[in-house]
């Protein structure tokens, strides 16, 4: 048998390591991408190297932000001792800290090398138009960490609140929960806001002078596709806050768990549809600047849509945790 500051150490090392496993993730694909890119682009015209190589690192520099997030988290919980070492339940709340920091990085970190590569590419191509697409893409790139940014949030919250009153049963549930409901709930829209901003770039790339009005719907959309995690952290505030009654049932613990991972994947499918949306609409609006407003409102009506399937489970998320 374990004493509480023992098991606590162990959870806390298990949520360090989930949080940075999982954040090198995107960050390396994204990364990854940006440079697969320009150096396809350097094939082209390689006389160009010294631009392409400043704007590829700078890209992979905001990548990177999410996995640095993600060490911040790890390095919290190998050495802070805010934890309380008296309370079983803070082991959960240090394993859900890892979950909902390393799993919402994997999306912001994927999803920033695509505006990334595509601004290597349109450098190479329109060369004179560097500085709008380095605008873009950073602007872009930047929306990207937001979903990491919750997670950080979240697993913070887990680190440092009051934990005395929480029971064991189901509170673990509760706190495992939490982690997944915002780290699951990000990946769908990291992505899903690289795929806008890697829209917007290509655009820009080809008509310099739509920038601001590319720009502007590119945030729209981008905005949109943030509703879905923004209904992950609802849900993980929820959990953390939420007077849990004690209770050793094991339907009690479910239903907490289960609401987590209900808004968590819920979240995923919807966030990266709405970043497709997104990425389609304002690649043409850059395109086509007389028909920005048929193609802005075809596009939220199509978000509207597909957003709909993260407000179900939105409502099941909250049915589990009020209702029941």
């Amino acid at each position: 048998m374990f004493d509480t500051s023992t098991f606590l150490d162990a959870s806390s090392f298990i949520g360090a390591g989930l949080a940075i496993g999982f954040g090198a993730i995107g960050a390396a694909l994204g990364e990854g991408y940006t440079a697969g890119i320009a150096s396809e682009a350097l094939s082209q015209r390689p006389e160009k190297a010294g631009e392409v190589v400043r704007n590829m690192l700078v890209g992979q520099a905001i990548a990177e932000s999410a996995a640095i997030f993600a060490l911040v988290v790890a390095i919290v919980l190998i050495f802070a001792k805010s934890l309380n070492p008296a309370f079983y339940i803070c082991s959960w709340a240090a394993i859900g800290a890892g979950l909902s920091m390393g799993l919402s990085a994997i999306g912001s970190g994927a999803g920033s090398g695509l505006p990334g590569g595509a601004a290597c590419a349109g450098m190479v191509r329109q060369p004179g138009n560097s500085g709008k697409i380095l605008t873009t893409m950073l602007i872009g790139s930047a929306v990207c960490q937001t979903p990491a940014v919750f997670g950080m949030v979240i697993a913070f919250l887990l680190i440092f609140i009051d934990m005395t009153g929480m029971p064991l049963y189901p509170g673990w549930a509760a706190l495992l929960g939490a982690g997944l409901a915002t780290g699951l709930s990000s990946m769908g829209p990291g992505i899903g806001n690289g795929l806008t901003a890697q829209g917007a770039v290509s655009g820009v790339a080809r008509h310099p002078d739509t920038q601001t009005e590319t720009t502007r719907s590119m945030l729209i959309a981008m905005s949109v596709s943030q509703s879905t995690v923004i209904y992950g952290f609802l849900i993980s505030l929820m959990l953390l806050f939420f007077r849990v009654e004690s209770s050793t049932t094991l339907s009690a613990s479910m239903r907490l768990l289960g609401a987590g991972l209900c808004s968590g994947f819920g979240g995923i499918g919807p966030g990266l549809g709405i970043g497709l949306i997104g990425g389609y609409a304002v690649k043409w609006i850059s395109r086509g600047p007389l028909n920005t407003g048929i193609l802005i409102r075809t596009m939220l009506v199509g978000m509207a849509v597909a957003e709909s399937t993260a407000i179900y489970a939105l409502i099941v998320s909250l049915l589990l945790i009020v209702v029941l």
